[in-house]
């Protein structure tokens, strides 16, 4: 190996933060080995370079405070590429896996450059790490601070959303792609971005070939502070985390959020039988949930290993990784994957008030972000309704579920339909918090898209290569007559209907609604439920559908913009159910008839009134009270308006059976709901009427009282 430079006079300056930091005349490296018995700095001079330039050896008398090893290195700056060596024990069965040859990917890497190099030797050589500036011209951003309760999420994948050579963009597939698309974004009404995972992860193998079932969604993190490299549309080092800066201030000039998809629960390092990138190679033990002993890797995350997350060491860099990415990158919230593991101890076991859950609640830094929660994991924990308290969001399973179940027409789901509708009091006001706690979505990445929901009984992953063994088969997905793609015009009509249905269902219910990107216009994954490995085609959002299903993106873009207008259905509080006077409360069910509602015998009709919030949840008063009438059942239906009801001049918004552009109206301009208070739904039809702005709300104002 090649030997520090003679007139390289390194020093010890300070033991933190950790990685590499920048000085005014040069470069300090700091890395945390509690076992390693020496450690080595990589230098390159090209991303392509098999071998290292420059080997820097780290004095374990002089470079060594605790367990923190730090190394100052004069005259060199952003840009410099390296890796971390170490050498130390290979004992497997302690929990040491130290490999003195292994190139390490820095921990606290800011960018990483280049691919996987091929490795006949046996040595593998992963991706580099660059030396970073962090000095961006953020013209003044700061984040925007939307209350979560006025928040519409569109789930999305940075590459997928522009790759399609349909998109017209001048940087497919890139940060930059997604500056192109603002306009869209922002005429759709969105007000926030979830971006799928975005930290590094593997492009191609360890051998430096293309995988055959590439990472395309990128639950596989390999560095927690880098930007992904092949997002970038710049092909220098670093380029990656200018254009994420770019694409962050241009959608908050837009007035749109960034919210990060976030893998905190494992690495790509897998189970006793992957590579030694970085953790491995560093302290195994301390990275990791071992078992056995130590050989072996607990896996709760169902991906061959599972985060310390709860080791004090593993719980300060993923705190210093998620400041990181508020303050450096503005990111204005995290959604965590598989968070029940987070809640978990040292020794795999869910505990009560987990540090980490806590810490990150408490975080004085994150104070301003959205935090929300997958609650549960690969090992069957499943926390929907109770993880982490007040601060915490969480993604609602059962609205999913219960969603789907009651628009495929299952038996007995009026009940449970009518309390996600209402934010699902039943999961989130017992523990203190409130409906916007509740993350609704109907659809995600994983699983069925919309338009896939009503078009298949049955999941087709077989491109997948795994015999369509994979991905869930409990889609509760419903195919109206014929599997997959139809010419048949009753099919047809149903299925785009209860597309309708679905989303007016989310835009329309208390909590925080989510769309899956391409959902609007009928993106289709052809039945696969699982598309985790399709970069292609079928994961690649097709923008020709924008145009084809113009009419059922204007129904979509119509519900979100009045979804923001209306107070009524952006509730910070639960509906107290208590009578406003003798004959109303603040939300109030019916039967068709207009009588009170039997939860027990009335299975496939109902109708709901919400009234106007008070002056306390809406100083504006701008809210109007809101009626829904829903026909779940496969024949028409006569609804009768209840006799409260009756006094009031109704306005026709929304009709899903309704065809363009008689599925929408302003406010005002529908269509009134006849004197007579009666009328007929058809089959599988929601239709949403608002109080006329002459009509004084149902629920009096104090000065009426």
């Amino acid at each position: 190996m090649l030997m520090a430079h003679p007139h390289l006079q390194l020093q010890f300056n300070h033991a933190l933060p950790y990685g590499a930091v920048i000085h005014e005349r040069g470069v300090q490296f700091v890395v945390f080995s509690r076992s390693a018995t020496a450690m080595r700095l990589l230098f390159y001079d090209d991303v392509e370079d098999m071998e290292p330039s420059e080997v820097i050896h780290f004095d374990p008398d002089t470079d060594r405070w605790g367990d923190i090893w730090s190394v100052f290195v004069p005259h060199i700056g952003p840009g410099q590429l390296y890796h971390f060596q170490a050498d130390g024990p290979f004992d497997p069965d302690r929990g040491h896996r130290f490999n003195g040859q292994a190139r390490l990917i820095d921990p606290y890497a800011k960018a990483l450059a280049g691919h996987f190099l091929p490795n006949d030797d046996g040595i593998v050589r992963p991706p580099k790490c660059v030396v970073m500036d962090d000095y961006f011209d953020w013209e003044g951003d700061r984040h925007l601070k939307r209350d979560l309760s006025d928040t519409v999420i569109y789930e999305m994948h940075v590459r997928g959303f522009t790759q399609d050579e349909s998109s017209g963009v001048e940087h497919p597939g890139t940060y930059l792609g997604v500056i192109e698309k603002i306009p869209y974004l922002k005429s759709l009404g969105v007000t926030a971005v979830e971006l799928m995972p975005v930290h590094e992860f593997p492009i191609n193998d360890m051998n430096g070939q293309l995988l055959d079932r590439p990472n395309y969604w990128g639950y596989d993190t390999m560095a927690f502070f880098s930007p992904h490299r092949g997002y970038a549309a710049g092909r220098d080092p670093g380029a990656q985390v200018r254009e994420f800066k770019q694409m962050v201030k241009s959608l908050h000039q837009a007035g749109i959020e960034v919210i990060l998809d976030v893998v905190y629960n494992h690495t790509c390092e897998g189970n006793e039988l992957g590579p030694t990138l970085s953790f491995k190679g560093l302290e195994n033990s301390v990275y990791y949930m071992l078992e056995q002993g130590g050989h072996y890797y607990k896996n709760f995350s169902g991906c061959g290993n599972t985060v310390n997350g709860n080791h004090p060491i593993v719980r300060e860099m993923i705190f210093h990784s998620l400041r990181y990415w508020v303050h450096n990158f503005h990111v204005d919230g995290f959604r965590f994957d598989l968070a029940s593991i987070l809640s978990r101890d040292r020794g795999g076991h869910l505990v009560p008030n987990p540090p980490l859950v806590e810490a990150i609640a408490e975080d004085p830094l994150l104070a301003d972000t959205k935090i929300i929660a997958e609650a549960w994991d690969a090992a069957g924990a499943y926390q929907v309704g109770s993880f982490g308290g007040e601060r915490w969001a969480e993604w609602n399973g059962l609205y999913r579920d219960d969603l789907r179940r009651f628009w495929r027409g299952d038996p007995g789901m009026l009940g449970a339909m009518a309390t996600r509708l209402a934010g699902s009091s039943d999961l989130y006001e017992p523990g203190g918090r409130r409906p916007y706690h509740s993350i609704n979505f109907i659809t995600s990445h994983d699983g069925f898209p919309l338009n896939d929901l009503v078009s298949y009984n049955d999941k087709h992953n077989e491109v997948n290569g795994e015999g369509n063994r994979d991905g869930d088969n409990n889609n509760l997905s419903y195919n109206h007559g014929v599997e997959g793609p139809t010419r048949h015009p009753g099919i047809q009509k149903i299925r785009k209907q209860q597309i309708k249905n679905m989303y007016a269902s989310l835009l329309l219910s208390q909590g925080v609604p989510m769309i899956l990107s391409g959902d609007e216009c009928r993106r289709t994954q052809h039945g696969n439920n699982n598309a985790y490995c399709q970069d292609n085609e079928i994961s690649w959002f097709d923008w020709s559908l924008v145009k084809q299903h113009e009419e059922l993106l204007r129904f979509c873009r119509s519900l979100i913009h009045f979804r923001r207008s209306q107070p009524t259905l952006r509730r910070k509080f639960f509906f107290s159910g208590e009578q406003i006077h003798s004959e109303l409360s603040d939300i109030n069910w019916y039967s068709k008839l207009g009588t009170a509602i039997n939860w027990k015998y009335d299975d496939r009709a109902m109708i709901c009134l919400k009234t106007a919030p008070d002056e306390h949840e809406d100083p504006t008063g701008e809210g109007r009270d809101v009626l829904l009438l829903i026909n779940n059942g496969h024949e028409s239906q006569q609804f009768i308006l209840p006799a409260i009801a009756k006094s009031t001049k109704w306005h026709l918004v929304f009709d899903t059976a309704g065809v363009s552009p008689r599925d929408y109206y302003e406010p005002d301009a529908g269509p009134a709901l006849p004197k007579a208070g009666t009328i007929r739904l058809p089959e599988k039809a929601l239709r949403c009427y608002v109080a006329s702005s002459d009509s004084p709300s149902l629920r009096p104002h104090p000065s009426n009282r």
